[in-house]
């Protein structure tokens, strides 16, 4: 599993025109879901999300956490995070997880990640063209990946 946690100051989805999701200070993360990502995965992620320290502290200094700030968190599922791009120009996809297999990772991770966050999240809508609007603030973006954990 693959997260783009971007620190923003505001971070909005639009499907079909409506607004799907919106949020103010938190997270916006892309999610990638590989085939061979697993339960352990998503959990071990999800406590690193919300025990990521990179919201500024009253000395400006990258010390607090999502709950410290109060924070939100908009997820959005993107599988071309499993983007092999080693052949050619056009990029292989074939290391993304199917629907079957992705979507209930997707759906266990947002009601996972509202859990340790302690409230309910925002997210996108699994396989939806979406447009995604954020103001990255910092900027601040980490990429974490669940089978980098040692």
């Amino acid at each position: 599993m693959i997260a783009v946690i971007q620190r923003v100051s505001e971070a909005s989805v639009t499907i079909e025109g409506q607004v799907k999701g919106k949020i103010g200070l938190g997270f916006l993360i892309l999610l990638g879901i590989t085939h061979t990502d697993t339960r352990e995965d998503l959990d071990w992620l999800s406590k690193k999300i919300v025990g990521m320290r990179i919201f500024g502290d009253a000395e400006g200094k990258m010390n607090l956490d999502i709950k410290a700030v109060d924070g939100n968190i908009l997820l959005i599922s993107q599988f071309t995070l499993h983007a092999s791009t080693k052949k050619g120009n056009r990029p292989s996809f074939i290391e993304a997880a199917r629907p079957e297999v992705a979507i209930p990772l997707y759906e266990q991770m947002i009601r996972q990640l509202a859990t340790d966050l302690g409230k309910p999240i925002e997210t996108g809508e699994f396989g939806a063209e979406m447009k995604v609007a954020l103001i990255n603030d910092g900027p601040v973006t980490i990429v974490i990946d669940s089978k980098n954990k040692v």
